[in-house]
């Protein structure tokens, strides 16, 4: 190896002063931290803007329970998520037997209108008879399929057609027509 210079002795040694004082912990400098945002509410509480939602109404079976009851495609076999979903509504229909339901059932659209509207009505049928094997009283749901007329986004990605395959369980205060 080659010997040293004085020019780059000198450099050496500041660039190891310079690290060494860079690693100095004795003296950190103040770091204020954020404010802690206090916790006001209970972990149950409701989100900002939805404070009066009530119990038993549209909007808390919207938000509490869930309306959409989703399918794999070409399918009206109600798997484990479904039923998880479906659960959830019987409950709060049996704790809420004032309201009516109209079983909405909808399809993508990977087949002919005819097939799609069968499918659709298929998956109606199968949350209806889900629900009413909970104890909901059948004479409070109606089922009714669209078929694709009624997607929730047009579009060609198996991801975003996931949407359209569907029930939507609709509540009303008295039957309409089907």
């Amino acid at each position: 190896m080659p010997a040293m210079t004085g020019l780059t002795r000198l450099l050496s040694a500041a660039a190891i002063l310079l690290t060494l004082a860079s690693c100095n912990t004795t003296e950190m400098a103040a770091v204020e931290e954020p404010a802690a945002v206090p916790m006001t509410g209970k972990t149950d509480d409701p989100a900002p803007g939805f404070e009066t939602v009530s119990v038993g109404t549209e909007e808390d079976f919207i938000l509490n329970v869930g309306r959409r009851t989703y399918f794999t495609q070409d399918s009206s076999a109600l798997d484990s998520v479904a039923k998880a979903t479906l659960d959830k509504q019987a409950i709060w229909l049996n704790s809420n037997p004032r309201w009516l339901v109209k079983l909405q059932g909808f399809s993508d659209d990977s087949g002919s209108a005819s097939k799609m509207e069968t499918l659709s009505q298929k998956r109606a049928d199968a949350v209806m008879a889900y629900l009413v094997s909970k104890g909901v009283d059948p004479n409070r749901l109606w089922a009714k399929g669209y078929g694709n007329d009624r997607e929730v986004r047009d579009c060609t990605e198996r991801s975003c057609k996931v949407q359209n395959r569907r029930v939507v369980s609709n509540l009303r205060t008295e039957r309409d027509a089907t």
